[in-house]
């Protein structure tokens, strides 16, 4: 699965049942980024994949504080 878009983050977590949902767009962002590393942490997902979401999540966190 190639990872270009939060969406495609989204769609990654939802493979393992995972949803994010708080109400806040840079509270679910940070979520979503624990939810990654703890994925990558117990071997479910690649090097790859943590790298491309984790970078991904970052970026529009950055795009969140600046608003």
């Amino acid at each position: 699965m190639t990872l270009t878009t939060v969406f495609d983050v989204q769609q990654l977590l939802k493979r393992f049942g995972i949803f994010v949902y708080v109400g806040d767009r840079a509270t679910n962002l940070d979520m979503m980024e624990l939810e990654i590393r703890d994925l990558y942490q117990s071997q479910l997902i690649d090097s790859i994949e943590y790298q491309t979401a984790i970078l991904l999540l970052r970026r529009e966190i950055g795009e969140e504080k600046q608003k």
